[in-house]
């Protein structure tokens, strides 16, 4: 079947002109083996009703989805990684495909691939993307998302037949090539570089552009650079926020990879939390602990000071300082609200709230429990009470620092506690992905070609975000 009613092709990329992007060409691969289709995704953007043939030849051969941008664009950016400019960078191995319209809100969403081939900027790579890459991918959106984090959706892997070697994992390996959908691949990096260029004009027209097509609430604004950095900071503050309610590590928080819509993208070395720890690290070449968990908020805002500074001129240097100020003040208040969220209960007041976020930090510090399962045994507050001290972890609900926690949170009510009665909270375990779990997912699939136990695992991460409601779409 062709793309149905609800596809609304939008290619707006290309309206910027020349100095953004490089046409490109993708590579043509041997095989075509679907290992993963993001089916209800495809609805809301009209290409569910491709038959399996049909995803392919758009979303691994790249045939021109109908109307829409009819050759792939390589976008070009800079950016700070680990702390050092680099302006050698730019999509070494993606590149966007297709722009259409969310058909329940109306979003300009962007499909962009991750393993398609060589371009201008692959600086010597192979552009392609491994296979276990590409399954880290899936899981990490797909927990994301079902935590309520605003994450990028792995829309399409497909296995392409050729082996790669890396030097980070058992080689050779499997090739994939993977589709993202996204709300933008607008960069800091992407103004990073027109700034390294000197280009105002061009920065000024993509202010314009993505005030325009993303940010709509600060377009026609008086100081629009401002008001653009200013609501780039909320949605920033806000994701940095939920990544750590969500336990996540994002491991590579260099400033190519921050978008101006304030949503989490391209996954390489991420984890979750085993434990509460802020010095835990995702990449093992991190060697500092520069993007560890607890110092994700501070490269966060980092990254925004460079946006800042890639505005100077075009706004007030005070300001643009104004825009950056709020950022601290939305981090903290989002922090509060999505431990509330978790915990499945009402705000009192900023005190009590500020009391419960803290009583629960302050014991998961000190606790050998991993946040899943805690927040899984707590959920809906002291209405699970008889349900977590039943459960396999009881032993560890004890002493000054939880009685301090159980005190804070008879003060909340639960939001709606209806939801235990889903079958998820029926359960023995939680849903989690701590390493050693994404391993033996991968080892399945390496080894026997078993693709079972992940189908099972999205199945059950997708039925998590359903019992508790935090999904954000």
């Amino acid at each position: 079947m062709p793309v149905s009613e609800r596809y609304t092709p939008a290619p707006r990329h290309s309206d910027l002109g020349e100095g953004y992007f490089d046409t490109v060409e993708p590579a043509r691969f041997p095989e075509h083996r679907l290992r993963f289709r993001n089916q209800r995704w495809a609805e809301r953007v009209g290409l569910d009703t491709l038959s399996d043939e049909e995803w392919l030849a758009h979303l691994a051969r790249f045939e021109p989805l109908p109307d829409n941008l009819p050759e792939p664009l390589a976008l070009r950016y800079h950016g700070h990684q680990f702390d050092s400019y680099n302006p050698a960078l730019g999509d070494g191995r993606g590149f966007l495909f297709a722009q259409l319209r969310d058909a329940e809100d109306g979003r300009l969403l962007d499909l962009g691939t991750k393993g398609s081939g060589r371009t201008p900027y692959s600086r010597g790579g192979d552009g392609r993307l491994t296979l276990k890459g590409g399954v880290r991918e899936v899981l990490a959106t797909e927990m994301l998302e079902a935590l309520g984090v605003y994450t990028s959706k792995t829309f399409s892997v497909v296995e392409t037949g050729e082996k790669l070697d890396r030097g980070d994992e058992p080689s050779p390996t499997r090739a994939c090539v993977l589709v993202r959908l996204s709300h933008s691949h607008v960069r800091i990096g992407t103004f990073q570089r027109l700034a390294y260029e000197g280009d105002t004009d061009r920065i000024r027209r993509l202010v314009e552009y993505s005030a325009e097509h993303y940010l709509p609430s600060v377009q026609g604004h008086e100081d629009l650079p401002a008001m653009f950095l200013r609501e780039v900071c909320r949605r920033s503050a806000e994701l940095t926020a939920s990544w750590m309610v969500a336990g996540f590590v994002h491991g590579v928080l260099n400033s190519d990879n921050m978008v101006i819509t304030g949503e989490s993208f391209d996954y390489g070395p991420w984890r979750f939390l085993p434990r509460y720890d802020p010095d835990f690290t995702a990449a093992y070449f991190d060697h500092t602990g520069l993007y560890a968990y607890g110092r994700q908020p501070r490269a966060v805002f980092k990254n925004l000071s460079r946006l800042a500074q890639t505005l100077r001129g075009s706004s007030s240097d005070e300001a643009l300082e104004r825009a950056l100020d709020g950022f601290i003040d939305t981090f903290n208040r989002a922090r509060v609200s999505g431990v509330l969220r978790r915990l499945g209960v009402e705000s009192v007041g900023p005190d009590e709230d500020e009391l419960l976020l803290n009583a629960t930090y302050d014991f998961l510090a000190k606790s050998e429990l991993g946040p899943e399962r805690f927040f899984f045994d707590w959920f809906a507050g002291a209405t699970s009470e008889k349900r977590a001290l039943a459960g396999p972890r009881s032993g560890d609900y004890a002493g000054t620092l939880f009685d301090a926690f159980r005190r804070a949170l008879d003060a909340h009510q639960p939001s709606d506690p209806s939801r235990l009665g889903h079958e998820y909270f029926q359960r023995d375990e939680p849903v989690s992905l701590v390493v050693e779990e994404v391993e033996s997912l991968w080892a399945r699939i390496a080894e026997d070609d078993d693709w079972a136990a992940l189908e099972e695992k999205v199945a059950w991460i997708r039925e998590m975000g359903e019992a508790a409601g935090l999904a954000r779409r």
